[in-house]
């Protein structure tokens, strides 16, 4: 009887899924469908892991990631150029608040969209934040002060960037359990590609052809990637009946999440500095600037490289085995760079942090969709990424403010290793925690 059950609950959850897939105009899922067939299908980790539709949901996912936190992550060639030309009479600090409130807004919006994906809205905010992340790219080619450059990259690139990242991880919640891992690792590494294309892109154009036909040409190249994305992405489960508004405060009630929490917001106050002020350090240390921005490129390559890995070795072992010693060499390095001061030994410094710090951005979110219910994740993700983005926020322009104080690299790199070193310690508190807790769930 109990097999039979099983069987029924699960072929109405397929018919239920398929239905869903078509979503209307107002990107609202309406079908009805039973709470009981959608709770056997999750407790059954009825989840395809593969197939055409899957594929092509990677696929998407990887447009978007590219065109997203690809151009996002390619601040570091932007903060150069805007310190030697257009914003040349403000310090690094005040312009790094324009790449610092981008990187933020990656994650700030997940606390409302992640809700919006559970209750089933989704078609809506992927195509409006598609739309505003154009147009804004547009309107950066015409920005002349700096109040032009804070709202157009800061504050309307981050918010379309962020909408459509969360949107974007919440649909691999839907579609992997086993393979989610290699999934986050494949949508990251698009993301690194992206971060080393448009610094390369940005740096050539603004030299053949100016720094406003330069960002023209990027939001063309953003209009073809968001355009594929937006075809025939899905969501594939029901909407979730998520009582308690916007925020789940219930799940702060979890020692681990919080934990977690924590350590993500401590890890991104530090991150993000070898990236952001690479290419600035090689410059001060004599390299020159056509090839110190290189540095950021290479940074992204190999980072992408390192987030493919964390992902066939987060579905092979558990995620924190590989990711965590990661993080520990992306805190070494950190804490390495400024005394690099030779272009060989920068080029080193950029492999070993891309590759290893890779592995801790594709992989962070991993531990959050075991910390709760799978009909909760949008939600759950939503508030990691929004306490990471105080983290992002303000972990660069403190940077700038340490190196404009201690008049050297060297005082920036402790202090972002040690945000980057904190982070780890609190991951293994919460392994611990949940080793204890929920071992069927440890990550």
């Amino acid at each position: 009887m109990d097999h039979y059950t099983t069987r029924t609950q699960t072929r109405s959850t397929d018919e239920i899924s398929d239905t869903t897939i078509r979503e209307t105009a107002t990107g609202k899922d309406k079908t009805e469908y039973n709470s009981n067939s959608v709770k056997a299908s999750t407790d059954l980790e009825d989840f395809p892991d593969g197939g055409l539709r899957a594929c092509l949901i990677i696929g998407e996912t990887m447009c978007s990631a590219f065109a997203t936190i690809g151009f996002v992550n390619a601040w570091g060639v932007f903060q150069e150029y805007y310190e030697e030309t257009l914003l040349k009479d403000y310090d690094p600090s005040t312009i790094a608040w324009i790449g610092s409130i981008q990187y933020a807004l990656i994650f700030m919006p997940g606390i409302i969209v992640g809700h919006l994906f559970d209750i089933g809205y989704f078609r809506v905010p992927f195509i409006l934040a598609s739309i505003l992340l154009v147009i804004s790219t547009f309107l950066i080619a015409e920005c002349t002060q700096y109040w032009h450059f804070l709202l157009c990259q800061g504050f309307a690139i981050g918010l379309a960037c962020g909408t459509v990242f969360s949107c974007v991880v919440g649909i691999i919640g839907h579609w992997f359990r086993r393979r989610r891992g290699i999934a986050m690792g494949l949508m990251t590494a698009a993301a690194s590609i992206g971060s080393t294309v448009f610094p390369i892109v940005a740096h050539n154009l603004i030299k053949d052809i100016g720094f406003p036909w330069t960002m023209r040409v990027i939001a063309f190249i953003l209009i073809f990637s968001m355009g594929i994305a937006n075809l025939t992405m899905r969501r594939r489960l029901p909407p979730a009946n998520a009582s308690g508004g916007i925020l789940n405060l219930k799940a702060f009630t979890n020692a681990p999440y919080t934990l977690w929490c924590l350590s993500t917001f401590t890890a991104y106050l530090g991150i993000y500095t070898v990236l952001t002020y690479i290419s600035v350090s090689a410059t001060a240390y004599g390299v020159s600037p056509d090839i110190a921005f290189y540095l950021i490129s290479i940074v992204n390559a190999t980072s992408g490289i390192g987030r493919i890995v964390a992902g066939i070795c987060a579905d092979r072992f558990s995620a924190l085995d590989y990711f965590g010693p990661m993080t520990i060499i992306a805190g070494a390095v950190t804490y390495a760079w400024p005394f690099a001061r030779t272009l060989a030994s920068m080029i080193v410094v950029a492999v070993i942090y891309g590759f290893s710090s890779g592995a801790y951005v594709s992989s962070f979110l991993i531990p959050v969709f075991e910390l709760g219910e799978i009909s909760d994740v949008g939600r759950r993700t939503g508030m990691t990424m929004s306490i990471a983005a105080f983290g992002a926020v303000a972990g660069p322009p403190i940077s700038g403010a340490i190196y404009t104080a201690a008049g050297g690299f060297e005082a920036m790199g402790y202090y972002a290793g040690s945000a980057i070193m904190l982070a780890v310690i609190l991951m293994y508190i919460v392994r611990r925690l949940q080793v204890v807790r929920r071992p069927s769930d440890i990550f």
